[in-house]
């Protein structure tokens, strides 16, 4: 018997992802190409294609070696130079947005103290490991997630210095992702360890400064952007959050955080300005909900699908 005989294996359903075929006596060697499967489907796939080479006359025994290749991913940071301007709200409804738009879409929850993104996406389930890997869990949305929040008790304190924080980052850094496109990570607020760390280990593709209008906001806001630009991230946009409030009882408009701050301050720091968000209660018992708004039609899902546009297209231009 020949290597001639294993190509009758080119007509089985899988044979896309047969990399090479070789035999020795009765021995049939094959590298397959699992890329983008879930541990499940990597099993399967591989006793399918075991199957299909031990039904082959003369062949005794099937050695089968499992390869992924590393998909073209984008890292998105979405960053503030200060807590408290609705950062982690805005990652998960870009992440959100991105995933109804049909992508594919992971969320790193690298706000290591303070996680919040099991509850903004209502994914607490613990993750699992495959061989130490974790692999995410998937939200009601569509969205992958990995947050130290899915492996501590809730209300526990992580009374962690700098480079445990940051081993919990890899980790997170090194689940299992599969086939995502985009991986959106939310960042701790401020320019430290975390951050340094996601930009040695991971190289985003680029972040997201998010600011409320008023001045101190806009002052930290800037200290993110000049962190970002001395390590050589690509600055994608800033946003505007808390950007003006209508009362629900008489209407009245009013900007409680002034207004304009954050656009005035992306024109002078030659970085784009992605939009504007009020404040909102509705966003806000949503967001405890974990209901993001921009999983549905309206007017807070239509800005965020807008957002997650402007997003993409800072992206391209970047890429180009």
């Amino acid at each position: 018997m020949t290597e001639d005989a294993l190509s009758a294996l080119s007509t089985i359903s899988d044979a896309p992802r047969i990399r090479s075929r070789k035999l020795k006596g009765s021995i049939a060697a094959l590298v397959v190409d699992a890329s983008g499967l879930s541990p499940d489907e990597r099993s399967a796939l591989e006793e399918r294609v075991r199957q299909a080479a031990l039904a082959l006359p003369g062949v005794d025994h099937a050695r089968i070696v499992l390869t992924t290749s590393r998909p073209e991913r984008k890292i998105v940071a979405i960053a503030s130079g200060k807590g408290g301007v609705g950062k982690s709200t805005i990652a998960a409804n870009l992440a959100v947005a991105l995933a109804r738009m049909g992508k594919k879409v992971g969320m790193i929850d690298a706000d290591i103290y303070g996680p919040s993104q099991p509850t903004l996406l209502d994914a607490h389930t613990r993750p699992v490991a495959e061989e130490k890997t974790l692999i995410p869990v998937v939200a009601p949305s569509g969205v992958r997630l990995l947050s130290v929040g899915q492996l501590v008790p809730a209300g526990q304190a992580l009374a962690w210095r700098g480079p445990m924080a940051a081993g919990a980052l890899t980790q997170l850094i090194e689940g299992e992702w599969g086939d995502t496109e985009y991986l959106i990570v939310d960042l701790p607020p401020g320019t430290g360890d975390v951050q340094l760390s996601l930009v040695q280990k991971a190289r985003p593709q680029g972040a997201v400064i998010v600011s409320t209008p008023q001045d101190l906001s806009l002052i930290d806001a800037t200290r993110a952007i000049d962190l970002f630009g001395k390590t050589g991230v690509p600055v994608l946009g800033l946003i505007e959050n808390m950007a003006g409030y209508s009362c629900p009882h008489c209407g009245e408009a009013s900007d409680p955080f002034g207004s304009g701050g954050a656009e005035a301050s992306a024109r002078a720091l030659g970085v784009a300005f992605l939009g504007r968000l009020p404040l909102s209660a509705a966003l806000r018992i949503a967001s405890d909900a974990g209901a993001p708004p921009a999983a549905e039609d309206g007017p807070a899902g239509d800005a965020f699908a807008e957002l997650a546009r402007r997003l993409l297209s800072q992206l391209e231009t970047i890429a180009a």
